[in-house]
């Protein structure tokens, strides 16, 4: 048996492409000599290159071509993948909760107990005769056993493949295989021992600030910063209940935290045949709560050595699972320096940047490669060209320390133009509940230059309006209008760092509501209807949140602007600067809140719910003696908690929610006495 083998036999062994082996040989990853004017590998080298993690691709379903696709998601991605899939001529069918909106865009809908329930979305799939299931992002789109089941029934899975899946899903694992390669990581702790003082242990060598990370997530979701050995013990407790309730496990692991750190991701898209490039990277580095709020490609401030180092240790890792499809390899930048943070196996929500820089279309792309097509351009072919820039708009209240918001979209526009693009499934008249995630949508602006795509974005916020939902439209005007954004400046803790300023209701603004709530009358449609409005009175009491304020009613000034208002249920949305506020007639006080008021004249608290969610744990009983600023309720919406204290010390004199009741924000929780 010879020892020299030629790139065709070093292709089969390895399961990639001829091409593939010649371009590791040019390259110099794979060393290669030259016998008789061609290049031959030793066996010794195939060895060592092959223990440096290269994976034979995992067989798969024989290729077809795609006629129905299910699209087993929801929101605004069904859109999206809808779209693609129509321009390409395939029938998609999408599938509706009962809880929530059927889905925009699609063919055909089918019922289906939850978006996570497998079995569930199988079965419609077949019911509708699908040949394939694109997963979207989030739910079940990066679960390893839901892409087999699909496989085992005979569909498409437009997605890599389970071995690919289930490499990547374990953060821990996925950080060990990085090391093993050679790729920077974040010092940490990824090992299995997750009792308590263990961790504490891990946590003082690895040292802090750390950050807390579920091992069986990503997204952002359920991660904890911990400033000191102080707040490890809670904080503990607090992640695993989340990673529990969001990814069915409650491993952890640890990193420390890094100061001043770049977001950077690079997109990375492989064949069937192992054939992979990349499509360069993304700067997600503006994020509040580890929650991304603006993407961009390409990355400002970037040198070329740094982003070619990532690229390749991205690649590197996809060759190592065999991966196909799109995928999203993340890393923190510091300096000079990057680690590697994860892998996402999907689509990523920020996939419309990339798209605009490259002309490509990556849902295209998923099901080209789906189908068994290999990879139609080299990595010498990718070119970057302008700029784009991404928001993500969610409703959340940032005067209420970014808290989910819930409500009826009473009147909606978005932007158009030149470089404009909006993906979305919320339409005016749509119920926004907090079972679902809180984003609305993705405005994106791309132009020639940074300059220009950041300018056309900074006016289609501007031109954005939401009235009945609190939205972070305004948050977003003011972090776009931001120096340290428009240098390219941002890190991980800038958003955080930043105080966006408070906004009044002047009384031009409070004036036009009142106007337009008395014409209706204090209820809407009620005796006084529009006849009210001839003799109203000079000044009239409103209500903004548990405020009251007296308002003249006095013609406005000549030339004056109204703002956009929406009157619906006695409540006047008003769109200042971007946010709906709500403003009310001012009616007498309820016995409720005569009570309340006198009881913490007496120095007693009520503590209310800041916002709509579920009760997942309570902290206190009644007479129970408390400590002041000592979390009695833990609430959760959108699968993010918040924890509701009293602001005095004393005794529960009331409580009057259990674990697992469903609250709207106001209502009652509990009552503490001094």
């Amino acid at each position: 048996m010879t020892d020299e083998l030629t790139p065709r036999q070093v292709a089969d062994a390895l399961g990639v492409t001829p091409r593939t082996v010649q371009r590791w040989i040019a390259t110099g990853r794979l060393p290669a000599t030259r016998v008789g004017g061609r290049r031959r590998v030793s066996r010794s080298s195939l060895s060592a290159f092959a223990g440096e993690g290269v994976a034979a691709p995992v067989s798969a379903p024989a290729a077809r071509r795609i006629r129905t696709l299910l699209i087993a998601n929801r929101g605004e991605v069904v859109g999206r993948v809808a779209r693609t899939a129509r321009r390409l001529g395939i029938r998609t069918v999408g599938v509706q909760a009962p809880d929530d909106l059927p889905p925009r865009g699609v063919d055909a809908t089918l019922p289906v107990a939850s978006y996570l329930d497998g079995k569930a979305l199988i079965a419609a799939g077949l019911q509708a005769g699908a040949d394939a299931v694109h997963p979207g992002y989030g739910f079940l789109a990066e679960d390893p056993s839901f892409a087999k089941a699909v496989q085992d029934a005979g569909l498409t899975w437009v997605g890599p493949p389970v071995g690919a899946m289930g490499a990547m899903a374990d953060k821990a694992s996925a950080r060990r295989r990085a090391a093993s390669l050679g790729i920077p990581v974040v010092p940490g702790y990824d090992g299995n021992q997750q009792d308590d003082a263990s961790l504490a242990a891990e946590a003082q060598r690895v040292g802090y600030p750390l950050l807390i990370k579920p091992t069986g997530g990503g997204g952002g979701k359920g991660i904890h910063r911990v400033a000191s050995a102080a707040e490890l013990a809670e904080t503990l407790e607090a992640a695993r209940r989340e990673a529990q309730r969001a990814f069915a496990d409650d491993r952890i692991m640890l990193e420390r935290y890094l100061e001043g750190a770049r977001h950077i991701e690079i997109q990375v898209l492989f064949d069937r045949q192992g054939h992979g490039i990349h499509l360069g990277e993304r700067d997600c580095s503006p994020q509040r709560r580890n929650q991304k709020i603006v993407e961009e490609s390409p990355a400002p401030s970037v040198s070329d050595g740094l982003r070619a180092g990532m690229a390749a240790a991205a690649l590197q890792l996809a060759r190592s699972v065999a991966y196909e499809g799109a995928g999203t390899v993340e890393f923190l930048a510091l300096e000079d320096e990057f680690f590697f943070l994860e892998m996402n196996t999907r689509l990523q929500v920020e996939h419309p940047v990339t798209e605009a820089v490259t002309g490509r279309d990556l849902v295209a792309d998923q099901l080209s490669v789906a189908e068994g097509s290999p990879l139609p351009l080299e990595q010498e072919a990718v070119r970057l060209a302008g700029h784009a820039i991404e928001v993500r708009v969610y409703a959340e209240d940032p005067d209420a320390g970014f808290l989910p918001a819930t409500g009826r979209v009473v009147r909606l526009r978005w932007p158009e133009g030149h470089g404009i693009r909006v993906d979305t499934g919320v339409a005016e008249g749509d119920v926004v509940t907090d079972r679902y995630d809180p984003m609305l949508a993705k405005v994106i602006a791309s132009g020639q230059n940074r300059g220009e795509a950041l300018s056309r974005l900074r006016g289609a916020i501007a031109a954005t309006l939401i009235l009945g939902v609190r939205t972070n439209l305004r948050f977003l005007r003011w972090l776009l209008r931001q120096e340290v954004v428009s240098a390219g400046e941002v890190r991980t803790d800038t958003v955080g760092q930043l105080t966006p300023p408070t906004t009044n209701l002047d009384e031009l603004t409070l004036r036009a509501a009142a106007d337009q709530l008395l014409a209706q009358g204090p209820f809407g449609e009620g005796v006084w209807g529009g006849g009210w409005r001839t003799n109203a009175p000079a000044a009239v009491r409103i209500r903004v949140g548990d405020q009251d304020r007296t308002i003249e009613l006095v013609p406005p000034p000549d030339g004056s602007e109204p703002p956009a208002i929406a009157v619906e249920g006695g409540v006047a949305y008003v769109d200042v600067d971007g946010q709906s506020e709500e403003v009310r007639l001012a009616m007498p006080a309820s016995v409720e809140e005569a009570v309340r008021h006198a009881a913490s004249a007496e120095g007693r608290a009520s503590l209310v719910a800041p916002m709509p969610g579920r009760v997942i744990a309570v902290r206190a009983v009644e007479g129970e003696t408390v400590s002041q600023h000592a979390a009695l309720v833990v609430l959760e919406a959108m699968k993010m908690e918040h924890a509701v204290a009293t602001p005095i010390a004393g005794r529960v004199s009331r409580m009057l929610v259990r674990e697992g009741q469903q609250v709207q924000r106001g209502d009652l929780l509990a009552e503490v006495s001094a």
